[in-house]
């Protein structure tokens, strides 16, 4: 193993250090950007005006699969949504 090869692995050492800390911190902004991110595109079906639902309704088919997750950190125990089965 050369020095670079050393350094190299210090530094992701180092790194990894700094970062332990930090990651349940990281993992929660996350999760709430993800949420924001979910009520800004269900927004139109809870009742909120959202001007960019046009362009959310393409995203359906994708977020749908964490749609559960998200109503049940939201704090709702079931769908709030008709359409959306997933309980």
């Amino acid at each position: 193993m050369g020095f670079y090869d050393q350094f190299k692995r210090a530094i992701a050492v180092y790194d990894e250090i700094l970062r332990q800390p930090h990651r349940t911190e990281i993992a929660r902004e996350l999760r709430d950007e993800e949420d924001l991110f979910m009520l800004l595109c269900f927004s139109e079906m809870l009742g909120l005006p959202n001007p960019a639902f046009y362009y959310t309704l393409e995203l359906y088919p994708v977020i749908i699969e964490r749609f559960h997750d998200w109503h049940l950190r939201a704090g709702m125990e079931k769908s709030p949504l008709e359409g959306i089965r997933c309980c």
